[in-house]
């Protein structure tokens, strides 16, 4: 057993939990971080999808009666039926798109300075969604959002196949301009990323199966165990949060992120793998 692999693992699993659900990037932080380590060949490329199925588990843990509710009362209850109809909605976007772009984005967009350039853009972009003229609140709760509100989140969660764009960060600060409250906004965006990161995680390792052996079990379980812990601390932490802030400090933490990475780049001080 390869300690050092473990390790590396472990990283990227904290790294994926922690930045799946806030609205800097974890696509983004995982491209820097595994350049960083050493850890962003083909295998390793797998491994950062598959891990955001450990995240996921995290959402499914805090989530659980709403989704238990909406499952047990979908066979006879309209507001379930919506519920599950408005997430399928969401999603649908994300697959066509994924589908149609999503091998052409990754063999030319997954770079650090790609990364970095779209972490300053979309911080100047919450700043400026958070400091423009409130829009008026439609939405308070997910239950009150219909079919077509649903279909505008998921085509502006698409924005985030570009990596460093943020899919949390992409649904959230999106859905608070489409007029959901940020609670709203921000429990849609966690619904939403269930079908659509394991959706993602599935096809990957489908795709790519030729790639992997047995071997690989203790890496890929380390990632998924880690990226769970953290995710999960991270979504409740996040809830709390929300309740009381905004998301500005998070955009000026990727203004300064990507400065540095752009910075380190060009001076080269870090050589940042392509």
């Amino acid at each position: 057993m390869d300690i050092v692999l473990l390790a590396k693992a472990a990283v990227m699993g904290v790294v994926e939990g922690l930045t799946e659900f806030l609205p800097i990037s974890s696509t983004g932080h995982l491209i820097l971080a595994g350049s960083l380590l050493g850890f962003d060949d083909a295998k390793a490329k797998v491994f950062d999808i598959a891990i955001q199925t450990g995240a996921i588990f995290a959402v499914i843990l805090v989530y659980w009666q709403k989704i238990r509710a909406t499952l047990v009362a979908l066979p006879t209850e309209r507001q379930a039926q919506r519920f599950a109809l408005n997430v399928f909605i969401g999603f649908l976007p994300a697959v066509v798109l994924g589908l149609l772009f999503g091998k052409a984005i990754k063999a030319h967009l997954f770079t650090p300075v790609v990364v970095a350039t779209t972490f300053i853009v979309g911080g100047f972009i919450i700043l400026w969604a958070e400091r423009r003229a409130p829009v008026a609140t439609r939405i308070e709760a997910v239950d009150d959002m219909t079919p077509l509100d649903a279909l505008k989140v998921g085509l502006v969660q698409c924005l985030a196949m570009v990596p460093g764009t943020s899919r949390s960060g992409s649904t959230i600060i999106g859905g608070m301009l489409l007029g959901l409250s940020r609670k709203a906004a921000t429990d849609f965006s966690f619904f939403l990323a269930i079908p659509t990161l394991i959706g993602a995680g599935v096809y990957s390792l489908y795709k790519e199966r030729a790639l992997l052996s047995l071997a690989d079990a203790p890496m890929f379980l380390t990632g998924l165990v880690f990226s769970f812990i953290s995710a999960w601390l991270c979504v409740r932490w996040l809830l709390r949060y929300i309740s009381t802030h905004s998301f500005v400090a998070f955009a000026y933490y990727r203004i300064v992120f990507g400065v540095v990475v752009l910075a380190t780049a060009w001076l080269g001080w870090v050589q940042w793998a392509e």
